[in-house]
């Protein structure tokens, strides 16, 4: 879910919580899975579905539900039975913009865009696509174009066959073919999760294309290569990043339990069409295009400073991503960085506490 590559196809993936894997351990440790806390490994050759079900409606939520009883939901429940307890209230999908698509050499990028000025293009995470930000497009609409784009291998873009195709060059060659096809030279570039690593480093390898940078619960690459080599905690946390690595973990996933930490009523049956019209095994390249294989280390060679100036807001309630790694952030920038963390915020944070980081981005924007 949460990587950090350079293009040269190194990198690393910080993912999970250390509570919930250690909650995991204790439960799996009376069925017949190999689990050891700290270095989550699939070593048996059959997988038990309801059993990795279960291992990522822990991963994505802090649910009170005993194991057994979200398996069953999960497995057998029609779609129609997730239940969700917040209502973030319903929106209206046709002030957010005009669908349309760019084209990434012969992928197809689908994208929703609205407004008019400067453009802003806004990337998503996993598992997750363009209506991630329906919160933040149309007040920086008013006076930006804002492009929301479906990464490869999601909802309506293109879904291409094959690890090679999802690797990091891949990602940021759709993102400025995407500004191209809009007849611009540059963008104000926001990105969350993997949206967020992409950004960063698009922001590294096209300088020249990036007016300025937006990253929600992402830290700098830097950090989180030093935390997941350091620090045991974070190391734990990256679990289920693994087993996506694993040959068949994507015909074990659900749309419905890929879902599940979404808390909106309205959006929910949304998320789960777009997860539907996904490619489960594409979504899982890019951790395998991109994601580092153990033992975790710190790469010998240095990456390139950021040239703009970089807005970091960060959930604090993130236990995928530990807060840990945002310090030192400040050293590998040649401008001024705003950080920004909300302690109720979990890893979703557009979502979490959206009237704020809109009001936060907004005004970052216009200043």
């Amino acid at each position: 879910m949460w990587l950090n590559p350079t293009l040269s196809g190194q990198g690393r993936i910080l993912v999970n919580s250390a509570q919930t894997a250690s909650r995991i351990g204790d439960k799996l440790s009376r069925r017949r899975f190999p689990f050891n806390p700290l270095v989550f490994q699939m070593s048996q050759p059959s997988l038990n579905v309801s059993a990795v079900l279960a291992v990522l409606s822990l991963l994505w939520t802090e649910t009170n539900l005993r194991l057994n009883a979200f398996v069953q939901e999960a497995v057998e429940a029609p779609k129609s039975q997730f239940k969700v307890s917040i209502d973030e209230g319903p929106i209206d999908e046709s002030v957010l913009g005009t669908h349309g698509f760019a084209q990434s050499d012969d992928v197809r990028i689908h994208y929703v865009t609205k407004g008019q000025g400067p453009l802003v293009v806004m990337i998503h995470g996993f598992p997750d696509f363009w209506y991630t930000w329906r919160k933040q497009m149309p007040a920086i609409a008013e006076k930006f174009q804002v492009v929301a784009i479906d990464q490869r291998g999601y909802n309506e873009s293109g879904q291409p066959i094959g690890v090679e195709n999802y690797r990091m060059e891949k990602l940021v060659g759709d993102v400025g073919n995407v500004i191209r096809h809009f007849k611009q030279d540059k963008a104000v570039i926001v990105g969350h999760d993997w949206g967020g690593m992409v950004a960063w480093q698009f922001a590294m390898n096209q300088p020249a294309m990036t007016e300025r940078l937006v990253i929600l619960n992402l830290p700098h690459p830097n950090g989180l290569r030093r935390e997941l080599a350091n620090n045991p905690e974070q190391q734990k946390n990256s679990a289920y990043a693994r087993f996506f690595l694993t040959p068949d973990a994507a015909s074990l996933l659900q749309p419905a339990a890929l879902v599940e930490w979404v808390k909106d009523p309205e959006a929910r049956p949304k998320y789960i069409k777009a997860m539907e019209r996904s490619s489960m095994e594409g979504m899982l390249n890019f951790y395998k295009a991109n994601y580092p294989r153990e033992p975790y280390t710190l790469p010998d060679e240095a990456l390139p400073k950021i040239q703009c100036p970089v807005l970091l807001i960060h959930g604090l309630k993130d236990k995928a991503l530990l807060s840990d790694a945002l310090n030192g952030t400040w050293n590998w920038l040649e401008k001024d960085l705003t950080l920004v963390t909300i302690p109720r915020a979990d890893h979703f944070v557009q979502q979490d506490a959206s009237e704020l980081v809109t009001r936060t981005i907004v005004n970052w924007l216009n200043r």
